[in-house]
């Protein structure tokens, strides 16, 4: 067998065969992978050939599956542990969305602010019993776009459920103070959800030195393994979505837990279809005598 030295593209077409039915594009990447022993042709019952990977390809992506997770960072690993307590809890969740926040900023003189109107929400009042429109600012506003490491919100359909919450990881104590120096920056997650929270390992700070309005969550002991515990709950303050904040939701991708069976009844066969399916309809009924239903005639 020759000595063929894969690359970054040849572990990306493995991984596309893998999630894929097998279909071969016959191009040189193919040829590679063939030739080192990372897939194999095989012929399917129609007569058609399909590409499998062999013991050698699934171990190839386990190794760089691996090798990908060494390289995320500390606030990585966190954000992803912490992210997955939230979709636990049955929270629809969003990892750095581009966020457009409204700031007080007052204008320095000579220089006209952009004034931004209060937030609104998707549902006018009177739809689901909320009050009415917010009372306008008392000073200017201005845009600012706000980055927050974890969003998420309630899997409901009652809009005063949502319960939308931000989370703030931080991995170091320099990282948290910085981020502690920029009022505009926490004025615009608390634009953003009703609840905000600060994330960040046991002994990186004290929740006396995090402002009143936001919670605190550390984590006690490795990321892999730790212990979250709640320090302080954050001020609830009623906020309904603005509508630009729906429109970035509806834009992007939540994320999912490693175990969801996002296609568990795909090629399932008889396993895992759910009860009564395929079977014809009005199985399983009784005629007024108490006797089954006949048979349906092909």
């Amino acid at each position: 067998m020759p000595d063929i030295t894969l690359h970054r593209t040849h572990r990306t077409r493995l991984l596309q065969i893998w999630r894929s039915a097998g279909w071969p594009c016959r191009d040189p990447v193919e040829i590679d992978l063939l030739a080192a022993g990372m897939v194999r042709l095989a012929e399917e019952p129609g007569g058609h050939e399909v590409l499998r990977l062999t013991d050698a390809g699934i171990a190839c992506l386990a190794e760089a599956r691996r090798r990908g997770a060494r390289a995320l960072s500390l606030h990585d690993r966190l954000a992803m542990r912490f992210s997955g307590q939230l979709l636990a809890a049955g929270r629809i969740v969003w990892r750095e969305l581009s966020l457009r926040a409204a700031v007080d900023a007052p204008p320095a003189p000579g220089v006209p602010a952009l004034a931004v109107p209060p937030p609104t929400g998707l549902w006018s009042a009177g739809e689901d019993g909320e009050d009415g429109d917010l009372p306008p600012p008392a000073v200017a506003r201005v845009w600012r776009v706000a980055r927050p490491d974890l969003f998420s919100i309630r899997n409901t359909s009652v809009p005063s459920y949502l319960q939308p919450m931000v989370h703030e990881v931080k991995a170091s104590r320099a990282d948290l103070l910085s981020d502690l120096r920029h009022a505009a920056k926490r004025e615009a997650y608390q634009w953003l959800c009703e609840e905000c929270y600060y994330v960040f390992p046991a002994g990186v700070a004290e929740p006396e030195e995090i402002p009143e309005a936001f919670g605190v969550w550390v984590l006690h002991g490795p990321v892999e393994s730790g212990r979250f515990e709640l320090l302080r709950p954050a001020r609830h303050a009623r906020c309904p979505l603005p509508f630009a904040v729906w429109m970035a939701l509806c834009k992007a991708t939540p994320l999912h837990a490693d175990g969801e069976p996002a296609q568990a009844l795909l090629g399932a066969g008889d396993e895992g279809m759910p009860p009564g399916a395929g079977e014809p309809a009005g199985a399983g009924l009784l005629q007024p005598d108490g006797s089954p239903q006949p048979a349906a005639q092909p």
